[in-house]
């Protein structure tokens, strides 16, 4: 079969651990869009965080694309059009931000291109050097927040996170989209995103089958991308759980992965 398109998750697994991409890795891509195949960067990053990675890859040149905030958001890249967008209610941010103090973690949300929080913690911090955005500290969280959210994050150490997480199962139930994309990040989003719902809205779009897709993901909010395309690809560092649905795991993300799977079932 001929494949279309490449859907790459970005940190642990299209990064190296320093945040740049590996010469084989942009050399690979660079050759898959020279050939036709639609190059898509999806990841729980904020749009803003992606930018230069897709410049570096030069997406808006060969018409790539950007699933950005977990798929909250769908961006033609070639013409910065945003073709989907969903949000989290400033009534659903509150119950989050209420939950946050009784479950004792931070919490963040964004506006604009800064990350807001009213919590001094290093895990925010973390965000912000992975994102390049600037932390506003602000003194009252739910009277800073605008209408609408896209993403919300609680942030804890890794073992209180999961805690907090088989605690909120029954509560946010069918509300609201939750997933671990981090050891430390527990994000909440509209109960309509998914990675994988946005790779299908994009495909539809494009009208491609979704049977002529790759994805390569690292961690869970990855599982169901993996799961949905014709060829899921787990990165040898990624959690087990999604090596468990994986049709193929290929090398880590310090070791060029991404360019070992693309060249097995695109160039061999």
């Amino acid at each position: 079969m001929k494949y279309k398109m490449i859907i790459l998750d970005l940190d642990d697994t299209l990064l190296l651990n320093n945040g740049q991409i590996s010469y084989e890795n942009k050399k690979i891509l660079k050759l898959a869009q020279e050939n036709g195949i639609k190059v898509v960067l999806a990841s729980g990053r904020p749009t803003f965080a992606i930018k230069n990675i897709a410049n570096e890859l030069e997406l808006d040149k060969y018409g790539g694309y950007v699933l950005s905030f977990n798929g909250s958001r769908i961006i033609d890249y070639k013409t910065n059009e945003v073709l989907y967008e969903i949000d989290l209610t400033k009534s659903q941010v509150e119950e989050l931000y209420n939950l946050a103090l009784k479950y004792e973690t931070f919490i963040h949300t964004y506006v604009g291109d800064e990350i807001l929080t009213c919590h001094d913690n290093p895990y925010t911090y973390i965000e912000s050097e992975i994102t390049g955005m600037k932390i506003n500290m602000c003194e009252d969280f739910v009277k800073s927040l605008p209408e609408k959210c896209v993403k919300v994050i609680m942030l804890q150490s890794p073992t209180h996170l999961k805690e907090v997480e088989e605690m909120l199962k029954p509560i946010i139930n069918e509300k609201m989209t939750m997933t671990i994309t981090k050891p430390f990040f527990l994000e909440f989003m509209n109960k309509e995103v998914d990675k994988s719902k946005s790779i299908l809205r994009l495909c539809e779009i494009l009208n491609i089958n979704i049977e002529e897709v790759i994805a390569i993901g690292d961690s869970y909010n990855d599982i169901s991308m993996i799961e949905t395309v014709g060829v899921g690809i787990a990165m040898g560092n990624g959690v087990e759980e999604i090596k468990k649905v994986a049709d193929f795991i290929t090398d880590t993300n310090e070791n060029d992965g991404v360019a070992k799977a693309i060249k097995k079932y695109i160039f061999d």
